[in-house]
């Protein structure tokens, strides 16, 4: 089919705004007193170019799509909806098939643009009803719109049934695969060429991590990307954007999308047996349905705590659920204790996340009391990292420790910073204490011995008997130990005793740092016999 046959009259007759830069052919210019912009140079003096040319080369090598079959838009891929509706729908007049329940955009858009949209519902195992969409077409139907994978359902459909869509719609066909790289199913930008009524969206929003860009893509034959140009306006991307995306493309994303996709796995099966769950639908996205008891009710309870997810209860097929993006592991796992805990009086919910800006630093922590020894720790410091992993390592936690310091001036800031930050978050996640056990203590470190004692209950006391022989063991100066423990213990408020000698100063710190996770994990431990406060005074 002519896809030209398609487009409004007047945009077939439009003639598109012409940038001071599109009429200049080549040339060695030197002063540019052509477009009205400030002469003095800000970095972002000059208009960006429109037509994106370095961004579509390397998208176009990215994605396998020819340059001139590449639109980009600077609103994410609201924009290239917005335009693909001015481009081939009649106000008042045409209409648009929709399978629902989908993206909420596609509906606003039409609503805009006075397009009526009439909307299919899929079948009720969220499968594509390609007989009822192609029933739903009508003279006056220009497009067809379906996500996959589809949001909020979180499926993607077989190619060969959308082709049965394309192959069988006089009009244009909209694929929006915003979610395309958490799914094995693959691209229907594979078509493009054989099929000129296919429309292809995707964006940098998911799986590249560039929401706050804001940049969408939609790749279609060339004769239809050049009314998507035309009807666009001119500078629709800045300069700092196309920069910064060039940049960030080169970064990729390897380690993003498999953990992404693993840890969907690891959500789902978490709260799968949840007493409030009903349903884990399967997901080829970055995020899960469920199928809940009381969807607001559950809603509420997890704001409540500081966790905050989508109720898509009021679409079609879609009663008490509830739409939860994957995240962290810390993220997914506090979902994963929040859900199971729900309806209980249980604390299951052992994580926190807290950030410390100061002028000196700026650092992040994580913690999971009930994780498995994982870690990611960064503060610039080798050797104290170094140390930091014994804590997870040994104490059975999930920790992360990202620390920006002024190393420059000295050590000093990063190491009471980081030990403020993670006693905070270690409180934090120790919630009201029911059931721990409280105290903890000791162990031995080759030719060194280390003992550490703790309570959890309340009371700060600090006590240090540490002595080293260097000053500095690798890139991290001895005194400065004690005054991270100095600042765990107050920021934790607990009561931490510590002592160690030995012959060799990296054995007597290393086993410091494993006595006190150990005595860190008696402590945190819970009585699987009570839940109570571990106090005589039945308050901790």
């Amino acid at each position: 089919m002519n896809p030209i046959s398609l487009i409004r009259d007047n945009i077939r007759a439009l003639e598109p705004y012409s940038t001071a830069r599109d009429e200049f052919k080549g040339g060695d210019i030197s002063v540019w007193l052509d477009a009205n912009e400030s002469p003095y140079p800000t970095g972002v003096n000059r208009y960006p170019d429109p037509h994106q040319k370095s961004l579509k080369t390397r998208i176009s090598s990215l994605f396998n799509v020819p340059a001139e079959s590449i639109f980009l838009g600077g609103a994410g891929s609201d924009e290239a909806i917005d335009v693909a509706i001015r481009i081939f729908c009649r106000p008042g007049i045409d209409n648009m098939v929709a399978i629902s329940p989908s993206y909420g955009v596609y509906k606003v858009a039409a609503d805009i643009n006075d397009i009526k949209i009439r909307e299919v519902c899929l079948n009720p195992d969220f499968s594509l009803p390609v007989e009822r969409i192609l029933e739903a077409a009508d003279a006056d139907t220009k497009i067809i719109w379906i996500c996959s994978p589809n949001n909020p359902t979180g499926n993607a459909f077989p190619r060969e049934e959308i082709l049965r869509v394309v192959e069988n719609f006089n009009g244009m066909v909209a694929v929006d695969e915003a979610y395309v790289d958490f799914s094995d199913k693959g691209s229907m930008a594979d078509f493009i060429a054989t099929h000129s009524n296919l429309i292809v969206l995707r964006t940098f929003s998911k799986a590249w991590g560039m929401a706050g860009m804001r940049c969408g893509m939609a790749f279609a034959a060339p004769e239809v990307i050049r009314y998507f140009d035309r009807v666009k306006y001119p500078y629709n991307m800045s300069s700092i954007i196309q920069k910064e995306l060039l940049k960030r493309i080169e970064i990729g994303t390897a380690d993003h999308i498999p953990e992404l996709r693993n840890q969907r796995e690891i959500l789902a099966d978490g709260i799968k047996n949840a007493s409030c769950v009903e349903k884990v639908f399967p997901s080829d996205a970055n995020f899960i349905l469920i199928r809940v008891a009381d969807a607001g009710k559950i809603y509420d309870y997890l704001t409540k705590h500081g966790v905050i997810v989508r109720n898509r209860s009021r679409l079609p097929l879609c009663e008490n659920t509830l739409r939860i993006t994957v995240g962290t592991p810390l993220e997914n796992q506090r979902v994963i204790n929040l859900l199971n805990a729900y309806g209980t009086d249980l604390h299951l919910d052992r994580t926190s996340a807290v950030s410390r800006d100061t002028t000196e630093t700026r650092i992040s922590v994580e913690v999971n009391l009930e994780g498995k020894g994982e870690s990611k720790i960064d503060t610039g410091l080798k050797f104290f990292d170094h140390m930091l992993q014994q804590i997870p390592h040994h104490s059975g936690i999930s920790l992360r420790v990202v620390c920006k310091g002024d190393l420059e001036v000295d050590e000093h800031h990063t190491m009471e910073d980081v030990g403020i930050a993670l006693g905070e978050a270690l409180l934090k996640a120790l919630g009201d204490k029911r059931g721990i056990e409280r105290y903890g203590f000791v162990l031995p470190m080759d030719e060194s011995r280390a003992m550490v004692l703790i309570d959890l209950g309340g009371r700060i006391e600090f006590q240090w008997d540490v002595e080293f022989t260097r000053e500095y063991v690798g890139d991290t100066p001895t005194e400065m130990f004690a005054h991270f423990f100095q600042s765990v213990c107050h920021a934790m408020k607990c009561n931490l005793h510590i002592s160690a000698k030995g012959e060799n100063n990296h054995h007597v710190i290393e086993g410091v740092f494993k006595a006190f996770a150990r005595a860190l994990r008696m402590a945190i431990r819970r009585d699987p016999f009570s839940y109570a406060p571990p106090s005589s005074k039945g308050i901790l």
